[in-house]
């Protein structure tokens, strides 16, 4: 059984490209107000979405800005699943995806912890994997600029930590050899 979609003011014989009307700016603020009270909106989105109704010149424009609210009481068609009965959110009021992470920053953070495990042997991987990271980052926009940091600075706290061991060691094995 199949069930009405609500009726908008704009959907009688108007096309898309149709110019808009006062009238119909103001039924579009009006769904946009009710999707406000609602709780469907958030108040930054309600305001550029009402600024973007106002400044509006095509009928399509006012559909595409209050498409993803219901314009009246909604009816939900019970054979089909929740995620089937209500139409998608147009593309235009999703948020943005964020950016894959860059595997080498990944890279970098995990032989940075394994240092501590391995005794500080992962610690040159962790550096050269953490500088690559941040130069790729900065030059594709990609996600993961803190995990290519936490990496860099393990691993050069390893390489310190061997650099002293080692010039202990050697300092100590200078002073036993060298004594009169």
């Amino acid at each position: 059984m199949s069930y009405p979609s609500p009726w908008q003011p704009w959907q009688a014989q108007n096309s898309p490209s149709m110019l808009a009307s006062h009238a119909d700016r103001e039924r579009a603020v009006d769904v946009l107000r009710a999707g406000f009270a609602e709780g469907r909106l958030q108040q930054a989105e309600f305001d550029r979405r009402v600024a973007r109704a106002y400044e509006a010149r095509t009928v399509g424009e006012l559909t595409l800005l209050v498409a993803d609210l219901p314009q009246g009481p909604v009816a939900v068609q019970p054979s089909l699943p929740p995620a089937q009965a209500y139409p998608p959110v147009p593309r235009t009021f999703l948020p943005a995806p964020p950016p894959p992470t860059n595997g080498k920053a990944v890279g970098a953070m995990v032989c940075g912890v394994l240092t501590t495990m391995t005794a500080g042997i992962t610690g040159i991987p962790a550096v050269i994997l953490g500088h690559t990271a941040r130069a790729e980052i900065r030059r594709t926009g990609q996600g993961g600029d803190g995990f290519a940091l936490a990496g860099l600075i393990l691993g050069w706290l390893s390489v310190a930590g061997w650099a002293l061991f080692l010039t202990i060691m050697i300092l100590a094995a200078a002073s036993s050899s060298g004594g009169p």
